[in-house]
Protein backbone atom coordinates (compact mmCIF):
# COMPACT_ATOMS: atom_id res chain seq x y z
CA UNK A 1 0.00 0.00 0.00
CA UNK A 2 1.54 3.33 -1.18
CA UNK A 3 2.36 6.13 1.79
CA UNK A 4 1.47 9.88 1.43
CA UNK A 5 2.96 12.30 3.82
CA UNK A 6 -0.18 14.58 4.05
CA UNK A 7 1.37 17.15 6.14
CA UNK A 8 4.65 17.21 7.67
CA UNK A 9 5.34 14.19 10.20
CA UNK A 10 1.95 13.16 9.75
CA UNK A 11 1.77 9.90 7.05
CA UNK A 12 -1.63 8.49 5.77
CA UNK A 13 -2.32 4.98 3.81
CA UNK A 14 -5.52 3.17 2.77
CA UNK A 15 -7.69 6.24 2.93
CA UNK A 16 -8.47 9.78 1.87
CA UNK A 17 -8.72 12.67 4.30
CA UNK A 18 -10.93 14.28 5.48
CA UNK A 19 -12.64 11.94 7.42
CA UNK A 20 -15.51 12.49 9.77
CA UNK A 21 -14.52 11.84 13.87
CA UNK A 22 -18.58 11.60 14.66
CA UNK A 23 -18.52 8.92 12.15
CA UNK A 24 -16.89 7.02 14.68
CA UNK A 25 -18.60 6.05 17.95
CA UNK A 26 -15.38 4.40 20.11
CA UNK A 27 -11.41 5.56 19.82
CA UNK A 28 -9.50 3.37 21.89
CA UNK A 29 -5.98 4.75 23.49
CA UNK A 30 -2.78 2.64 24.21
CA UNK A 31 -1.10 4.40 27.48
CA UNK A 32 2.61 4.24 28.17
CA UNK A 33 4.65 6.27 25.41
CA UNK A 34 1.10 7.17 23.72
CA UNK A 35 -1.43 8.75 25.96
CA UNK A 36 1.29 9.58 28.55
CA UNK A 37 5.03 9.96 28.07
CA UNK A 38 6.73 7.32 30.10
CA UNK A 39 7.07 3.41 30.28
CA UNK A 40 5.78 3.16 33.81
CA UNK A 41 6.98 0.06 34.21
CA UNK A 42 10.31 1.20 33.49
CA UNK A 43 10.27 4.50 35.85
CA UNK A 44 9.31 1.70 38.76
CA UNK A 45 12.30 -0.24 37.98
CA UNK A 46 14.38 2.94 38.57
CA UNK A 47 13.49 2.78 41.65
CA UNK A 48 14.66 -1.08 42.28
CA UNK A 49 18.26 0.03 40.23
CA UNK A 50 17.06 -1.59 37.66
CA UNK A 51 15.59 0.42 35.10
CA UNK A 52 18.28 -0.44 32.35
CA UNK A 53 17.64 -4.26 32.78
CA UNK A 54 13.93 -3.88 32.35
CA UNK A 55 14.18 -1.44 29.55
CA UNK A 56 15.83 -3.02 27.53
CA UNK A 57 12.75 -6.03 27.92
CA UNK A 58 10.57 -3.22 27.46
CA UNK A 59 11.86 -1.79 24.25
CA UNK A 60 12.25 -5.74 22.32
CA UNK A 61 8.57 -5.95 23.27
CA UNK A 62 7.18 -2.84 21.97
CA UNK A 63 9.49 -3.63 18.64
CA UNK A 64 7.98 -7.07 17.99
CA UNK A 65 11.03 -8.89 18.78
CA UNK A 66 9.39 -10.87 21.80
CA UNK A 67 7.06 -12.68 20.17
CA UNK A 68 5.63 -13.82 24.03
CA UNK A 69 4.42 -10.68 25.76
CA UNK A 70 2.96 -11.80 28.62
CA UNK A 71 5.89 -13.67 30.11
CA UNK A 72 8.21 -10.83 29.20
CA UNK A 73 5.85 -8.59 31.42
CA UNK A 74 6.28 -10.89 34.32
CA UNK A 75 9.52 -11.15 34.01
CA UNK A 76 9.88 -7.38 34.30
CA UNK A 77 7.04 -6.88 37.20
CA UNK A 78 9.29 -9.58 39.19
CA UNK A 79 12.32 -7.24 38.77
CA UNK A 80 9.93 -4.70 40.87
CA UNK A 81 10.08 -6.22 43.81
CA UNK A 82 10.27 -4.41 46.68
CA UNK A 83 9.08 -1.19 45.27
CA UNK A 84 6.93 0.97 47.17
CA UNK A 85 3.37 2.09 46.59
CA UNK A 86 5.12 5.77 47.46
CA UNK A 87 7.36 5.63 44.55
CA UNK A 88 5.42 4.78 42.00
CA UNK A 89 3.23 7.67 43.34
CA UNK A 90 6.58 9.58 42.70
CA UNK A 91 6.77 8.09 39.58
CA UNK A 92 3.33 9.77 38.61
CA UNK A 93 3.47 13.19 40.41
CA UNK A 94 7.58 13.76 39.00
CA UNK A 95 8.12 12.02 35.73
CA UNK A 96 4.36 11.08 34.03
CA UNK A 97 3.00 13.61 31.70
CA UNK A 98 0.60 13.57 29.12
CA UNK A 99 1.94 13.73 25.41
CA UNK A 100 1.14 16.82 23.34
CA UNK A 101 -2.60 16.89 22.72
CA UNK A 102 -3.57 14.01 24.82
CA UNK A 103 -5.98 16.24 26.36
CA UNK A 104 -7.01 18.31 23.36
CA UNK A 105 -7.77 14.92 21.26
CA UNK A 106 -9.91 13.13 23.91
CA UNK A 107 -11.59 16.48 24.53
CA UNK A 108 -12.16 16.66 20.69
CA UNK A 109 -13.34 13.19 20.25
CA UNK A 110 -15.98 13.61 23.73
CA UNK A 111 -17.43 16.47 22.09
CA UNK A 112 -18.16 14.57 18.74
CA UNK A 113 -20.20 11.96 20.48
CA UNK A 114 -17.45 9.66 20.54
CA UNK A 115 -16.80 7.02 24.13
CA UNK A 116 -13.21 6.97 25.10
CA UNK A 117 -11.47 3.45 25.89
CA UNK A 118 -7.99 3.63 27.65
CA UNK A 119 -6.28 0.01 27.42
CA UNK A 120 -3.20 -0.39 28.52
CA UNK A 121 -0.28 -3.23 29.14
CA UNK A 122 0.68 -1.09 32.32
CA UNK A 123 -0.83 -0.78 35.49
CA UNK A 124 -4.11 0.22 36.66
CA UNK A 125 -2.19 2.56 40.16
CA UNK A 126 -1.52 4.67 36.53
CA UNK A 127 -4.64 3.80 34.52
CA UNK A 128 -6.81 4.78 37.01
CA UNK A 129 -5.33 8.27 38.09
CA UNK A 130 -5.17 8.79 33.86
CA UNK A 131 -9.01 7.79 33.71
CA UNK A 132 -10.11 10.74 36.20
CA UNK A 133 -7.80 12.94 35.08
CA UNK A 134 -9.36 12.72 31.04
CA UNK A 135 -12.67 11.68 32.17
CA UNK A 136 -12.39 8.55 30.29
CA UNK A 137 -14.78 6.04 29.78
CA UNK A 138 -13.70 2.98 30.02
CA UNK A 139 -10.30 1.09 30.82
CA UNK A 140 -8.37 -2.21 31.18
CA UNK A 141 -4.91 -3.19 32.44
CA UNK A 142 -2.75 -4.93 34.95
CA UNK A 143 -2.97 -4.99 38.47
CA UNK A 144 0.16 -5.53 40.33
CA UNK A 145 -0.35 -6.89 43.62
CA UNK A 146 0.89 -4.77 46.94
CA UNK A 147 1.66 -6.14 50.13
CA UNK A 148 1.84 -3.65 52.93
CA UNK A 149 3.06 -0.83 50.48
CA UNK A 150 5.22 -2.70 48.92
CA UNK A 151 5.18 -4.51 45.45
CA UNK A 152 5.32 -8.24 45.63
CA UNK A 153 7.25 -8.68 42.12
CA UNK A 154 3.13 -10.42 40.72
CA UNK A 155 0.52 -9.64 39.38
CA UNK A 156 -2.71 -10.30 40.68
CA UNK A 157 -5.39 -12.09 37.83
CA UNK A 158 -8.37 -10.08 37.34
CA UNK A 159 -12.18 -11.66 36.34
CA UNK A 160 -11.08 -11.30 32.27
CA UNK A 161 -8.02 -13.18 32.58
CA UNK A 162 -4.84 -13.01 33.64
CA UNK A 163 -2.49 -10.02 31.27
CA UNK A 164 -3.60 -7.14 28.91
CA UNK A 165 -1.22 -7.99 25.90
CA UNK A 166 -2.20 -7.33 22.25
CA UNK A 167 -5.10 -10.03 22.14
CA UNK A 168 -6.67 -8.89 25.76
CA UNK A 169 -6.55 -5.54 23.86
CA UNK A 170 -8.10 -6.79 20.54
CA UNK A 171 -10.42 -8.37 22.46
CA UNK A 172 -11.17 -5.51 24.66
CA UNK A 173 -12.07 -3.24 21.79
CA UNK A 174 -14.40 -5.46 20.03
CA UNK A 175 -15.95 -6.57 23.66
CA UNK A 176 -16.63 -2.83 24.32
CA UNK A 177 -17.35 -2.36 20.44
CA UNK A 178 -20.32 -4.82 21.10
CA UNK A 179 -21.66 -3.74 24.72
CA UNK A 180 -22.01 0.03 22.88
CA UNK A 181 -24.06 -1.81 19.46
CA UNK A 182 -21.37 -0.97 17.07
CA UNK A 183 -19.33 -2.47 14.58
CA UNK A 184 -15.44 -2.61 15.10
CA UNK A 185 -15.24 -0.36 11.71
CA UNK A 186 -16.77 2.74 13.91
CA UNK A 187 -14.00 2.50 16.25
CA UNK A 188 -10.62 4.66 16.03
CA UNK A 189 -7.24 2.85 17.60
CA UNK A 190 -4.44 4.30 18.54
CA UNK A 191 -0.82 3.04 19.89
CA UNK A 192 2.39 2.71 19.54
CA UNK A 193 4.06 -0.87 20.04
CA UNK A 194 3.65 -4.22 18.51
CA UNK A 195 1.49 -5.14 21.34
CA UNK A 196 -1.11 -2.28 20.00
CA UNK A 197 -1.27 -3.82 16.46
CA UNK A 198 -4.13 -6.63 17.28
CA UNK A 199 -6.45 -4.01 18.48
CA UNK A 200 -5.28 -1.26 15.36
CA UNK A 201 -6.09 -4.42 13.05
CA UNK A 202 -10.03 -4.44 13.67
CA UNK A 203 -10.39 -0.85 14.52
CA UNK A 204 -11.95 1.22 11.16
CA UNK A 205 -9.44 3.77 11.63
CA UNK A 206 -5.74 2.98 13.18
CA UNK A 207 -3.45 5.16 13.92
CA UNK A 208 0.19 5.20 15.13
CA UNK A 209 1.81 7.76 17.57
CA UNK A 210 5.86 8.14 17.59
CA UNK A 211 5.81 4.62 16.69
CA UNK A 212 8.06 1.67 15.96
CA UNK A 213 8.51 0.99 12.89
CA UNK A 214 6.11 -2.10 12.34
CA UNK A 215 3.61 -0.34 13.69
CA UNK A 216 4.31 3.11 11.66
CA UNK A 217 4.17 0.92 8.66
CA UNK A 218 1.03 -0.64 9.05
CA UNK A 219 -1.04 2.48 10.69
CA UNK A 220 -3.88 4.15 8.59
CA UNK A 221 -2.26 7.33 10.26
CA UNK A 222 1.34 8.05 11.90
CA UNK A 223 1.97 10.82 13.64
CA UNK A 224 5.61 10.67 13.22
CA UNK A 225 6.26 14.50 15.03
CA UNK A 226 3.85 16.73 16.52
CA UNK A 227 1.15 16.07 19.63
CA UNK A 228 -1.69 13.31 19.54
CA UNK A 229 -3.85 15.67 18.44
CA UNK A 230 -2.32 15.97 14.97
CA UNK A 231 -5.20 13.15 14.03
CA UNK A 232 -7.80 16.34 13.99
CA UNK A 233 -5.84 17.78 11.03
CA UNK A 234 -7.36 14.76 9.00
CA UNK A 235 -10.66 15.21 10.15
CA UNK A 236 -13.59 17.70 8.99
CA UNK A 237 -13.97 19.00 12.45
CA UNK A 238 -10.03 19.84 12.35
Amino acid sequence: MSTQEFAPGLVIQGFTPPFDLSAYKLIAFDMDSTLINIECVDEIADAAGRKAEVAAITEAAMRGEITDYKESLRQRVALLKGVTEAHMLQVYEQRLQLNPGAAELVAACKAAGLRVLLVSGGFTFFTDRIRARLGIDFARSNVLEVQDGVLTGRMVDQPWGDICDGAEKRRTLLEVSTLMGIPASQTIAMGDGANDLPMMGVAGLSVAYHAKPRVRAEAMVAINQGGLDRLLELSRQG
